[in-house]
């Protein structure tokens, strides 16, 4: 009877030290390598909607407080730290409250002059590539009941997306000239008339307030419906937008 109770404590045993090997392993990926995220709202529409799910890959830039649960003081700036690149959607934290991630797509690089004059972005004074791409149409909150004119950039490092450009005359369609700060970033939405970014609030984003690079969509909900509205997924899931990569 003595050897069944132990045997049985040692399977009880192996079950536990499994399950505890796995929880610390999905620690391990959640906090080193990809972490989860879903897009809270249309700032970057056309090329990531609301209830899309992303992998953020966070060892693209290297590693700072940020890349931590609950952001722990343990040290500062970046540890491992890759420098970004210029047409990179990054999520970061926001710099008047860093509590908040927001994700945009990076424009500008430190030392970079970044104006937008009649809707073009110009960097360093030259203009962005920018040609007509069709239109675009919300299947969520953010449907404006007709096609969005859609813009295709290319910067001139080779990336390539599109934007939105609702009203040619809004407030982010001029803006004064922002020299970026050593040691910091220009983040823009692809939503051009609907994104809080460094146009307005945001401001610079400091380079120890990126948390990673989106790099896929592995999920998507469209018709605003609640992840846990499983009953809805058949008719209501994007399934042209599953795993694929963020660019």
């Amino acid at each position: 009877m003595a050897e069944k109770t132990e045997a049985k404590q040692s399977g009880l045993w192996e079950n536990v030290k499994v399950v505890i090997q796995a929880l610390l392993l999905a620690l391990v990926i959640r906090t080193v390598l990809f972490q989860p995220f879903t897009i809270p709202s249309g700032s970057m529409m056309p090329t990531l909607l609301v209830g899309d799910y992303i992998f953020v890959n966070k060892f693209a830039y290297g590693f700072s407080k940020y890349s931590l649960p609950l952001s722990p003081d343990l040290f500062s700036g970046r540890i491992f730290a890759s420098e970004p690149k210029r047409g990179d959607i990054v999520v970061f934290r926001f710099p008047p409250n860093p509590d908040i991630d927001y994700i945009k797509r990076l424009v500008g690089l430190p030392g970079d002059r970044i104006q937008v004059r009649n809707s073009t972005l110009y960097i360093n004074d030259k203009p962005v590539e920018r040609t007509p791409d069709g239109g675009f149409r919300a299947d969520d909150q953010y449907d404006t009941g007709g096609d969005v004119p859609v813009f295709r950039e290319t910067m001139d490092n080779g990336v390539s997306y599109d934007t939105l450009d609702q009203f040619p005359d809004a407030r982010g369609d001029n803006t004064r000239e922002f020299i970026v700060p050593a040691g910091h970033y220009f983040m823009m939405g692809d939503n051009r008339d609907n994104s809080a970014d460094s146009r307005f609030d945001v401001g610079f984003v400091p380079a120890e307030n990126l948390v990673g690079r989106a790099s896929m969509i592995f999920f998507s909900l469209g018709h605003d419906t609640s992840f846990r509205e499983v009953w809805k997924w058949p008719t209501n899931l994007r399934y042209d937008r599953l795993f694929k990569a963020v660019e």
